[in-house]
């Protein structure tokens, strides 16, 4: 029966797995490299996140009960963040990685989880077990550590599937920076996140006015091919908010990598990958805390039911029972982002189509309690027919002038 397990990564996903696999009663090693700077993140948590890992509201900066969405020509929806049966759980939680981060992983300490501050440099997986070499961050010296089992846990550039042998996901980047506001300015986002769409900001993703405590988070994702506009597109971002960022002071400036595509396989003989570190982060949204979470947890669980034989064939029902619960939605994310974002025409029926009821109530379905549940056939029906029209007076107004197009809008 194996003994130990280690975790490598001791953010959301990992400390969530450690968490899990200590009330199981397992003994458990996280190694983390990093335990001062958050990982840079827009700091999106849907209600259900806090309800199924038990989390206290005091690690919510704020609650978000409106999205503005703008188009690249500037056309705005405001979507109320509802889902079909109106309830206390309608927003979408606001939170700061360092506080939310920490939290979780003190949480896995008080549950006995043993914490190493330090970077893995090597690792074997052999019919025995596992052994892990990592750099003190403390000293710099080398040391190695034994289990029986490595979930690695380690982001979207993962030296765990590094040394797993694996190849690199294709990967978006993300960047954004902190800016302390007045309150005077605070109050336009007090209970509104900003999405903006265009070229000009994101190519293939969307760009976010994201509020905390004291702050915004003014960030853009651009995907491969496209990451180094990064910096461009962000200058463009700032540009396009213009008089809501007057007075502004810039507290910090971050980025990081998003992993755009699942892996193929995410348990492997004495090893298992979640989060950013298999690929877990949703299209259209990027969303990617609770999918760390919940895989954690699920692979955890499944580990906790495979310690006399930790290998491929019993640690892959992790992956079976992830994709029989969420393949619909990430197959449906996935075409919905290829959809929405592909170009700018789409961006703006996306944008027009923000604005149907049904939609809107599918969206927050999904988001705030993970499920995605078919709509009646007459939304269906309903919701195929805006797409038309949408799409229709779209195209109309690409291919008309300018000032043809004003005169189209006020009839």
């Amino acid at each position: 029966m194996a003994q130990r397990v280690l975790i490598v990564g001791a953010s959301v996903g990992g400390a969530t797995a450690a968490i899990t696999l200590r009330n199981l009663g397992i003994e458990t090693v996280l190694l983390e490299k990093e335990l001062v700077k958050a990982k840079p993140c827009g700091g999106a948590v849907p209600p259900a996140a806090f309800h199924e890992f038990d989390l206290p509201q005091s690690l919510i900066d704020r609650k978000v009960k409106q999205c503005l969405i703008v188009s690249p020509s500037g056309q705005e929806t405001h979507v109320p963040v509802m889902g079909s049966v109106p309830s206390d759980d309608d927003y979408v939680a606001m939170v700061r990685r360092e506080v939310f981060d920490g939290f979780l992983r003190e949480r896995a300490q008080q549950r006995g989880a043993e914490l190493i501050h330090g970077q893995l440099v090597g690792l074997q997986v052999e019919p025995h077990g596992v052994t892990a070499t990592y750099r003190s961050m403390r000293d710099g010296r080398e040391a190695k550590l034994t289990a029986d089992v490595v979930i690695g846990a380690d982001g979207a550039y993962s030296p765990t599937a590094r040394m797993l042998g694996l190849p690199n996901l294709p990967r978006a980047v993300a960047i954004q920076e902190r800016i302390a506001l007045p309150p005077s300015k605070m109050a336009r986002w007090e209970e509104t996140a900003d999405l903006y769409l265009g070229r000009e900001v994101s190519p293939d993703l969307y760009a976010w006015a994201f509020p905390k405590c004291d702050h915004i988070a003014v960030g853009i994702g651009a995907g491969p091919g496209h990451t180094e506009k990064a910096k461009q597109l962000l200058v463009n971002l700032k540009a396009r908010l213009g008089p809501a960022l007057d007075q502004g002071r810039l507290i910090l400036r971050e980025a990081h990598a998003l992993p755009m595509e699942p892996r193929k396989q995410m348990a492997f003989d004495r090893a298992m990958l979640i989060g950013d570190a298999a690929g877990l982060v949703v299209h259209t949204s990027g969303e990617g805390i609770y999918w760390a979470m919940k895989s954690g947890q699920i692979a955890a669980q499944v580990l906790a039911h495979a310690l006399d034989t930790p290998d491929a064939a019993h640690l892959r029902l992790y992956e079976q029972l992830w994709w029989q619960q969420y393949g619909t939605m990430y197959t449906f994310l996935r075409w919905l982002q290829r959809w929405g974002y592909g170009n700018e025409r789409q961006m703006e029926v996306f944008t027009e189509m923000c604005r149907n009821i049904d939609v809107q109530r599918l969206t927050f379905d999904s988001y705030m309690y993970k499920q995605m549940t078919p709509g009646p056939w007459l939304a269906q029906m309903r919701m195929t027919w805006d797409i038309i029209n949408a799409q229709a007076r779209n195209y109309v107004r690409r291919r008309t002038p300018l000032r043809e197009q004003e005169v189209y809008a006020v009839v």
